[in-house]
């Protein structure tokens, strides 16, 4: 598919913005991954919480009175609604948004307190986006695409414009892939402006459509998604998003829900940041090493910071496990007074904090005075966890990970 996306269309877009959104902050974020100077574009601070407003309210200013007294029409469980919510607002025009029953509370009514008249549809997404097409249909109103829209993704694109702004030797940018909207316009400002500059793309695991697409240079879709990264849980890439990114993006990877989890933590930890997880994932491919930057001048996009606060506690939990935060410990011992004394007094010498404790007396096949005792403790990272196995074997206890 050929684009007509143009540089002048993401200068005017940029110009169309100044006074609706807030031109994000580039905070240094050196620790995240030695010996890299990484940088943190900080779209999880933009209005609504996502860039996604960048390209809606473009789309929106750009369309004929005529249209906008129809009012405009849009289908999503999240950043996407807010967005087109805050840019109708905006543009004076109504937004009709329609959305799965099962979309949570919180995104419903965040959308709801920008002005948008909401419509919940039983069933999933594919049931509101049909609901949402009908609707169009039926009014005339102009429906507004999450991505896959040279116009939502001009707006996209001005990141890159104050990136390059602030950055002008940049080697590196790490994008968040979903549809592919946000990427396209990145990746076609930065390779026309500044071409030496490398683009990487990051999709979950088990979210990959545009990874096989690019990869294999060829669209396709995936039968399902699965992954707590609901902002880049897209089934199917778009095609001009696609045709885009099979031209300017380098090399597209994939990182686990843990190791996203684990970059949330960090995030929180290290640069008082909250993102959700489709906004972390950029940082996760640098932090797991999944893109070659070590050394390179290099900015990870946060694409949004809109987390359900009913799962944040499982992705700090989550988080903690896969960093070595918090871990675990089985010993086989013989069950007689001063053992749980000797055990804890090894743990805290070694600077661990016990959280959980659990006797197991063992079944039928284990010694009649035998037992497990089952630690669960606070610690640094895995080295600190292997420090203290060894302490307690060299103190003469056993450690098994079959019970």
């Amino acid at each position: 598919m050929n684009s007509i996306l143009t540089l002048d269309r993401v200068y005017q877009a940029a110009h169309s913005l100044n006074g609706i959104i807030r031109e994000t902050e580039i905070v240094p974020a050196l620790n995240l991954k030695v010996g890299t100077p990484l940088y943190l574009k900080t779209e999880n601070l933009q209005v609504t919480g996502s860039f996604k407003v960048r390209g809606s309210y473009f789309k929106i200013s750009m369309l004929p009175e005529e249209e906008k007294a129809k009012g405009v029409i849009a289908c999503s469980a999240g950043n996407h609604a807010q967005g087109v919510a805050l840019a109708a607002k905006k543009n004076n025009t109504k937004a009709t948004i329609f959305l799965p029953s099962t979309a949570p509370i919180s995104k419903v009514e965040a959308t709801r307190s920008y002005g948008a008249e909401i419509k919940l549809i039983d069933g999933v997404y594919d049931d509101a986006y049909e609901a949402a097409i009908k609707y169009q249909e039926e009014t005339g109103g102009a429906f507004i695409h999450p991505f896959d829209d040279e116009d939502v993704i001009a707006g996209q694109g001005t990141i890159a414009l104050e990136l390059l702004r602030e950055m002008p030797d940049l080697e590196a940018v790490i994008i968040p892939i979903g549809g592919g909207g946000l990427a396209a316009g990145i990746s076609y400002v930065i390779k026309s402006l500044h071409p030496t500059c490398k683009v990487y793309g990051v999709q979950a695991v088990g979210a990959d459509a545009m990874c096989q697409s690019l990869t294999g240079h060829c669209h396709c879709m995936t039968n399902a998604v699965r992954t707590f990264a609901d902002g880049i849980a897209v089934k199917n890439p778009g095609e001009i998003t696609f045709s885009l990114c099979n031209k300017y993006v380098d090399d597209i990877v994939t990182v686990s829900d843990d190791e996203t989890a684990t970059a949330i933590l960090t995030l929180m930890e290290q640069q008082k940041l909250v993102t959700e997880g489709a906004g972390a994932v950029s940082v996760a491919a640098a932090m797991f090493n999944k893109v070659p930057v070590d050394g390179k001048k290099t900015c990870a996009i946060l694409s949004g910071g809109n987390i359900d606060v009913s799962i944040l506690s499982r992705v700090i939990h989550r988080g903690l496990l896969t960093s070595g935060r918090l871990t675990d410990l089985t010993i086989e011992l013989v069950d007689k007074p001063g053992q749980l004394e000797q055990v804890a007094g090894i743990i805290a010498q070694e600077g661990a904090n016990v959280v959980r404790v659990f006797h197991d007396p063992g079944g039928e096949n284990t010694d009649i005075n035998g037992c497990y005792l089952k630690i669960s403790m606070e610690t640094k990272n895995h080295q600190h966890h292997h420090q203290i196995q060894s302490a307690l074997r060299k103190a003469g206890f056993t450690l098994t990970d079959n019970k």
